[in-house]
């Protein structure tokens, strides 16, 4: 039987394809949207810390499905109905510090 972690991976595509435009507006939403929860420096406040160090170890689809689906019970919301699965890899390859 495939983990879930293999499954996951195959679901999600490799690279993270968005265009410059699309890609600054990202980042805009990561630093206004995520910044509200996570500290506006990303080191943590509502929510836990965004920042490379924290997350060097963090899979980056792992960290693509908790943008896009959330954490129920949490209050992290769901991105799905707002941003593709590209843009969810995307933002967790710019939160680990891969996209600058």
């Amino acid at each position: 039987m495939r983990s879930l972690a293999a499954v996951l991976m195959l679901a999600l595509p490799v690279a993270a394809e968005v265009s410059p435009d699309r890609a600054r507006t990202l980042e805009h939403l990561v630093i206004q949207d995520c910044g509200s929860c996570h500290g506006m420096t990303m080191k943590g406040g509502l929510g836990r810390p965004l920042t490379e160090d924290a997350l060097k170890h963090a899979d980056r689809v792992g960290l693509a499905l908790i943008v896009l689906d959330g954490v129920p019970g949490t209050a992290m919301p769901p991105w799905r109905p707002l941003i593709t699965e590209d843009e969810a890899l995307w933002i967790a390859d710019y939160l680990k510090g891969e996209t600058r």
